[in-house]
C-alpha cells in the first residue's frame, strides 16, 4: 500500500469550530477553544500520522475583513495556508442559517474560483449536533450549489460525530509522498508556544468584550529545574492601556491569580509535571496596530 502525505488547511469564519475539529481530528487538545470568536491568531499545524500516511493540519484565524494590523497578519497566515494546501476544508455552521450566503460571498471560496485551483476543497459542515437530522440534506443541497466541492461531509467536532469519515475522506485525497515529520510529532510548535495559548485561553475565558482581544502572551523564561521535577516559566501579558492593565490584573491581583491558576493546572496536563508560573502584566501601546510590535511579539 501507497504512503500518502499533505497539508490540509482548515479554514471559516470565526467560531465556526475549526480548533475544535483540529482537536477532534487528531485525538488531543492542540488549539485554544473559547466561545468567543477569533480566537485563533496563528497558523498552527496539527499532525497526524497513520499506518500509511501523514496529514499536517493547518488551523488558521476566522476569516474576516482586517479592522488593524494584526488581523491583516492573521488574515495572510489564512491565505498562506489556502496556497500551502493540498486540500483546503471549509468549515461552516449547519446552525448558522445564514451560512449558505457567507460561503457564497467568501473572499476564500472567490479567491480558489478565480485561480481555477484544482485542488480538492470539501465543505465540512459542523455542529450538526445543533440542527434536527431532516435539515442536513438541503444544507449538502445548498452548498453543492456554490462551489464544486470534492466532498460535503457534516459532522459534529464537538461530539466527535463523523469524524472518522472525515479522516478517511482526506487521507483518500492525499497525494502519495514520504512523511514531512517524525512519527511522534503532533506539532511544528515547542513547549513554549502551547504555554503561551494556555495563558491566553484563560484569559478569553475570564475576561470579557474587548479586553482578551487587546492581550498576547510572551514567555520570558522557561526553564527546567534541575534538582527538582519541576518547570519554572515566567510569562507577560501585554495589553495596550493602562485601564486594560487595571482590568487584568483585578482586585488585590485577584483576576490574574485567576488566571494563572487556572492555566497552571492546563500546563501541567500537558508537560506531566509541577509548574512554577508568574505571571506579570505590561502595557505596549497600540501594539495591534504596530507590524513591528505585532512581529516581535510573535506574530510572523
Amino acid at each position: 500500500m501507497s504512503y500518502r502525505s499533505g497539508y490540509v488547511a482548515l479554514i471559516g469564519e470565526p467560531n465556526v469550530g475549526k480548533s475544535t475539529l483540529l482537536n477532534a481530528l487528531l485525538g488531543q487538545k492542540l488549539s485554544i477553544v473559547t466561545p468567543k470568536p477569533q480566537t485563533t491568531r496563528h497558523k498552527i499545524a496539527g499532525i497526524l500520522t497513520g499506518e500509511n500516511y501523514q496529514v499536517v493540519f493547518l488551523d488558521t484565524p476566522g476569516l474576516i475583513k482586517p479592522k488593524y494590523a494584526l488581523q491583516e497578519v492573521m488574515m495572510s497566515f489564512a491565505g498562506d495556508a489556502i496556497e500551502e494546501a493540498d486540500i483546503v476544508v471549509f468549515l461552516t455552521d449547519a446552525s448558522d442559517s445564514g451560512a449558505a450566503g457567507s460561503v457564497r460571498n467568501s473572499p476564500a471560496i472567490a479567491r480558489l474560483s478565480e485561480k481555477k485551483d484544482t485542488k480538492p476543497v470539501f465543505m465540512v459542515i459542523n455542529k450538526i449536533d445543533l440542527v434536527k437530522k431532516a435539515q442536513v440534506l438541503p444544507l449538502i443541497q445548498a452548498f453543492s450549489e456554490i462551489y464544486p466541492f470534492k466532498e460535503i461531509v457534516p459532522v459534529s467536532a464537538l461530539k466527535e460525530e463523523n469524524i472518522g469519515d472525515l479522516k478517511k475522506t482526506i487521507v483518500k485525497y492525499l497525494p502519495e509522498g514520504n512523511a514531512f515529520y517524525p512519527e511522534d510529532y503532533v506539532s511544528d510548535r515547542d513547549e513554549r508556544f502551547f504555554v503561551s495559548e494556555l495563558i491566553r485561553e484563560e484569559i478569553f475565558k475570564v475576561f470579557k468584550e474587548e479586553v482578551p482581544y487587546a492581550t498576547t502572551v510572551e514567555i520570558e523564561e522557561f526553564r527546567d529545574s534541575d534538582s527538582e521535577r519541576k518547570t519554572y516559566i515566567r510569562a507577560v501579558v501585554y495589553v495596550e492601556r493602562d485601564s486594560q492593565k487595571g482590568i487584568i490584573i483585578g482586585k488585590k491581583g485577584a483576576a490574574l491569580k485567576q488566571v494563572g491558576q487556572n492555566a497552571r493546572r492546563q500546563i501541567e496536563e500537558m508537560i506531566g509535571h509541577e509548574v512554577f508560573l508568574e505571571l506579570f502584566v505590561k502595557v505596549e501601546k497600540e501594539w495591534r496596530d504596530d507590524k513591528g510590535k505585532i512581529k516581535r511579539l510573535g506574530y510572523r
